[in-house]
């Protein structure tokens, strides 16, 4: 994204992409989910959405994403910076979105684990 000379605006989006794939997927197996061989993002966060609701609201940003999962890897379609920056913004999105669910589900899982060695 920041390359002054040969941008490469179609891998920034497949890398976005696989930056929100990769993220929805951690939390997929965090919670000892089945990890489908998709690059849907949509199907990934639609298997979540019952676990956390908030994930919802991100809907029409993974769609837009996994568009960027096979459309710019190939000859044809090529993606301009506004495209590509709009993919960073979702991917952020998700990324943010995820780590916020992690670091409050390790951070309960460790209380769980002080209350118990104080118990024991």
């Amino acid at each position: 994204m920041r390359a002054r000379k040969a941008p490469n605006y179609d891998l920034a989006c497949f890398c976005a992409q696989q930056c929100a794939e990769k993220h929805l997927k951690a939390l997929l197996q965090e919670n000892t989910l089945t990890i489908p061989k998709s690059h849907d993002l949509v199907k990934l966060m639609e298997l979540l959405g019952t676990l956390y609701p908030e994930l919802l609201l991100l809907a029409p940003g993974l769609k837009a994403l996994s568009f960027f999962a096979v459309e710019f890897r190939y000859p044809g379609a090529s993606a301009t910076k506004e495209i590509a920056t709009q993919a960073y913004n979702y991917s952020s999105l998700v990324r943010e979105a995820v780590r916020r669910i992690l670091k409050a589900t390790n951070g309960a899982k460790a209380r769980q684990r002080s209350k118990k060695k104080r118990a024991g």
